[in-house]
């Protein structure tokens, strides 16, 4: 419990599922895929995280918007091509 210099009370709290296993190098297909690319002995992956890292916005306020380089077509379905290739392997999410 947190008490702002104004008077305030305020409670932070953390809720985590804890019921998800932990991912083995054997469960990651490009591991299986590329084991040429791999060492034999591998730490491990990193721990999970306590906290997802993410960018809240302030409340009704709009992304801040850039307009994107200018692309010929082939590069244009390039750029399409590659970035739906790594959203099929979950690399990102989108973010709407």
């Amino acid at each position: 419990m947190v008490v702002s210099p104004m008077g305030y009370t305020a409670i932070l709290a953390l809720i985590t599922d804890k019921t998800e296993e932990e991912k083995k190098l054997e469960d990651i297909p490009v591991v299986c895929n590329y084991p040429d690319v791999f060492p034999e002995e591998l730490p491990g992956l990193p721990p999970p995280r306590q906290v997802e890292f993410r960018i809240d916005l302030a409340p009704g306020a709009p992304p801040i918007a850039r307009a994107p380089y200018r692309l010929a077509p082939s590069e244009m379905q390039e750029l399409f091509n590659q970035l739906q290739e790594l959203l099929d392997k979950d690399f990102f999410r989108p973010s709407f």
